[in-house]
């Protein structure tokens, strides 16, 4: 039997997959502006800017969330469809 879902359709747990991302990589940035004065001498961020740093921790579980919350719609879909 062949699935009538289009290709572009979107899953329910796409938009936070999308705002894992870019969550993440604002994570990243900050923490690579962090870093950056820790290796090149020079004086170091306030603490504020660590605590941004853990935004790519924050990105990841949102984005993972959106991977289970598809997950679980594709699999109540496929056992309505038996």
């Amino acid at each position: 039997m062949r699935d009538k879902t289009q290709a572009n359709s979107a899953e329910p747990g796409d938009r936070l997959v999308r705002t894992g991302g870019i969550v993440f990589f604002v994570g990243a940035v900050a923490t690579l502006v962090t870093v950056a004065p820790l290796l090149l001498d020079k004086s170091p961020f306030p603490t504020y800017m660590f605590g941004l740093s853990m935004l790519m921790g924050v990105g990841f579980l949102i984005a993972g969330a959106g991977v289970l919350r598809t997950a679980a719609a594709q699999r109540r879909r496929a056992r309505s469809v038996q």
